[in-house]
């Protein structure tokens, strides 16, 4: 179906376009729909030159290694655009794309984004803007990964998703979503198993219930960790 002004204005690149800019973008965009834990884009899927954007709901972004292992790079939630080799690179996707739960899909047309482009420049450079991040956030995952130890690694995920739900973790028992072991397992490159022992191991700190409901009992001590200030 045709995207409507108010789905376009949702997404972050668009969101300083005038109404009859939005008016010439919208014949050439369009929303999908997706149920929960439905592919949008398996890895290697040839794309066509599209821009895709979260229009509503949440995506996570999954790359598979070689030995089958599954490894969740991000999350995308509403206004991030994906998919960059669609428009800029090889039309090939770098990795998976699921639907964590109901989610719309924003694809504007190449021809029509370009020219929207000309007529607001400022796209073009909130593109590169966010292109750019993913990049310093993909150096991160990997030096992470190679040099970092787990459990610095699960209070920096910690931190992120507190930052994601806009919640502070210096307050006194708070709780986050983390969905369950095995998504933090993917998140941090680590086993079910280690995960779980992760959490034992921070038990005075952080306390994990079924359901992936986790409760921030020091905040301060996990900020320390994160920093790898705190040796355990």
């Amino acid at each position: 179906m045709k995207a409507t002004i108010e789905q376009l204005t949702s997404i972050s690149i668009f969101a300083d376009l005038k109404p009859e800019q939005m008016a010439l973008l919208q014949p050439d965009s369009e929303i999908r729909e997706y149920q929960s834990e439905e592919t949008i884009m398996q890895e290697g899927d040839r794309l066509p030159a599209t821009l895709y954007a979260v229009a509503q709901g949440r995506l996570r972004v999954v790359k598979t290694a070689t030995t089958g292992k599954e490894t969740i790079l991000r999350t995308l939630n509403v206004g991030e655009i994906f998919a960059a080799p669609a428009l800029f690179g090889d039309s090939i996707a770098p990795a998976m794309v699921i639907a964590e739960g109901s989610a719309q899909v924003l694809n504007v047309k190449r021809e029509a984004l370009l020219n929207a482009i000309q007529a607001n420049p400022e796209i073009a450079l909130k593109m590169m803007a966010v292109l750019n991040h993913r990049l310093q956030q993909l150096h991160e995952t990997v030096h992470g990964l190679v040099s970092e130890r787990a459990i610095v690694r699960l209070a920096r995920l910690i931190q992120e998703t507190a930052i994601e739900q806009q919640i502070d973790i210096t307050q006194p028992e708070v709780c986050l979503d983390l969905q369950s072991h095995y998504y933090i397992a993917r998140r941090i490159g680590i086993t079910y198993e280690e995960s779980v022992r992760l959490f034992k191991q921070l038990h005075a700190i952080v306390s994990y219930r079924r359901g992936g409901k986790v409760t921030v009992i020091d905040g301060q001590a996990l900020n320390k960790i994160a920093q790898g200030s705190i040796d355990l």
